[in-house]
C-alpha cells in the first residue's frame, strides 16, 4: 500500500510520515529540502523522497507520484513570515489540491484514491449549517482580504467540496479542521465533531499536532474511520 504526503517537511507532516511509516506503508513525499526530515524518517526504507517544489512539477510527473497511491494527504501551509504569508505562492494550498487531484482522475485507478487535506477550524463547512455570529464573521471576512492563507485554506477546502463533490468515482476527500495547534509528544484522547463547539476566534479549542497526524492516519488506512467522515470536514481537539 502506497501513500503520498505533501506538506511532510512541516510540523505536522512529519508527525503525519512517521505515523504512517509506523504502520509499514509505503510512503513518498515531495519536499523541497529533503535534510528538513527527521534522519530517522528520511532514512527509513519505506520512504520514498522527491526533492522538488510541488507547483513546479509538470503534470506528468505529478501523474507520476500518485499513480498507485491509494491515498493523498496535504499538510502544505504557508510559513508564518512576511514573506510566508503575503508572497507567491498566494495559492499554494488550493493550486496542490487541485493539481493533485487532477492526476489522480487522469491515472484512472480501479477505485477512488482518498485525499485528506489538512485544514483549519477558523473555515466554515459552506455545506451545513454552522452557526458563526455576527462578530466572528467581520473577523474572518477582515482575514479573508487581508491575510492570503485564510483564503487559500478557504478555498482548498470549498474545492474538494464543489468541483471534486461526494459523487466523484477518481476521488473520495477529507478536511480536517483542527483547532489551535500544540505540540505534544505522544497521542492523547481527542474528540472529533462534523462541526465546531466552540469559537475558532473567540473561544478556541487545542488540537495537538500528533493527535492530528495520528486521525489523518486513520482516514488514510482505516476503512470504518474513512466511511464516517468522507465528504465531510470534521473538526478535531484534544479531549478536555
Amino acid at each position: 500500500m502506497s501513500v503520498l504526503v505533501v506538506g511532510a517537511s512541516g510540523a505536522t507532516g512529519r508527525l503525519l510520515v512517521r505515523e504512517l511509516l509506523g504502520r509499514e506503508l509505503d510512503v513518498r513525499v515531495i519536499v523541497r529540502t529533503p535534510d528538513s526530515l527527521p534522519e530517522d524518517v528520511r532514512n527509513h526504507r519505506h520512504l520514498s523522497v522527491t526533492q522538488a517544489s510541488i507547483l513546479d512539477l509538470s503534470d506528468a510527473e505529478m501523474a507520476q507520484h500518485v499513480n498507485r497511491c491509494t491515498a493523498v494527504a496535504s499538510c502544505l501551509g504557508h510559513i508564518i513570515t512576511l514573506k510566508g504569508i503575503f508572497g507567491p505562492p498566494r495559492r499554494l494550498v488550493t493550486d496542490a489540491t487541485r493539481r493533485l487531484c487532477e492526476a489522480v482522475a487522469a491515472n484512472g485507478a480501479d477505485g477512488p484514491t482518498r485525499f485528506v487535506l489538512m485544514n483549519t477550524a477558523g473555515n466554515r463547512n459552506r455545506d451545513l449549517d454552522e452557526p458563526v455570529s455576527f462578530g466572528q464573521k467581520c473577523v474572518m471576512g477582515m482575514l479573508r482580504l487581508l491575510l492570503p492563507p485564510q483564503a487559500d485554506n478557504e478555498k482548498a477546502a470549498d474545492y474538494l467540496r464543489t468541483s471534486i463533490g461526494r459523487g466523484n468515482g477518481a476521488i473520495e476527500w477529507v478536511a480536517v479542521r483542527p483547532d489551535t495547534l500544540t505540540n505534544a509528544d505522544s497521542v492523547t484522547p481527542y474528540d472529533v465533531y462534523p462541526s465546531p463547539m466552540r469559537s475558532a476566534l473567540f473561544n478556541p479549542g487545542a488540537t495537538s499536532r500528533i493527535n492530528v497526524a495520528y486521525f489523518m492516519a486513520e482516514l488514510m488506512t482505516n476503512d470504518e474511520t474513512w466511511h464516517r467522515w468522507k465528504g465531510q470536514m470534521p473538526v478535531i481537539y484534544n479531549k478536555a
